[in-house]
């Protein structure tokens, strides 16, 4: 039986990353802090119906309910005013994140069309890993007949790692598909 990505963490990469940077304590150890997922709503904003199929969306691909992000000021030039809803975000910790990246790793990844990894140009310089998906219909939980609109996302990977390269290995031993580095 395959071992879930929380347990493979603990008795198999935690060691191997003692033993690549010399960690002195196992706290130092990189380890996963949260996923975020954010949806800027664009033109859905505009009406209750799309605004409400994409938050539905959004809680279908995550197991837990999206955050209605709403715009601070009024910006005349995009017709957005003051209170509107501007995007949707999701915050995964925990179990439902190990799960999550579990399902992307193994089973929406791999449905991209011609795809070859993921880039490690994407590291923000801090340890944390960002990557942008163009559609929702990469994840199977989504039915091609309710979607009304292509519409993606972004996924950020929040992690405790120092450096890139420290994130770089911890996302390899969990599984993720990224090209090697340059």
């Amino acid at each position: 039986m395959k071992k879930d990505i929380k347990t493979l963490y603990k008795q198999q990469i935690v060691p191997s990353l003692i033993q690549d940077y010399g960690y002195t304590n196992v706290e130092l150890v990189p380890k996963l802090l949260k996923i975020s997922l954010n949806r800027g709503l664009g033109e859905e904003a505009r009406s209750s119906k799309e605004l409400e199929a994409s938050v539905k969306e959004l809680a279908t691909v995550t197991g837990q309910q999206p955050t209605i992000n709403e715009a601070r000021k009024s910006v005349a030039g995009f017709k957005i005013r003051d209170g509107m809803p501007v995007g949707a975000s999701v915050t995964l910790r925990k179990d439902r994140m190990y799960a999550f990246l579990e399902r992307l790793i193994h089973i929406t990844l791999p449905r991209v069309r011609d795809f070859r990894g993921i880039s490690f140009e994407c590291f923000d310089g801090r340890g944390n890993y960002n990557l942008g998906i163009k559609d929702q219909l990469i994840f199977p939980e989504i039915s091609y007949d309710e979607v009304n609109q292509l519409q993606g996302f972004d996924l950020t990977i929040v992690t405790s790692a120092k450096t890139d390269e420290e994130a770089y290995s911890l996302l390899k031993y969990l599984g993720m598909p990224l090209k090697e580095k340059p």
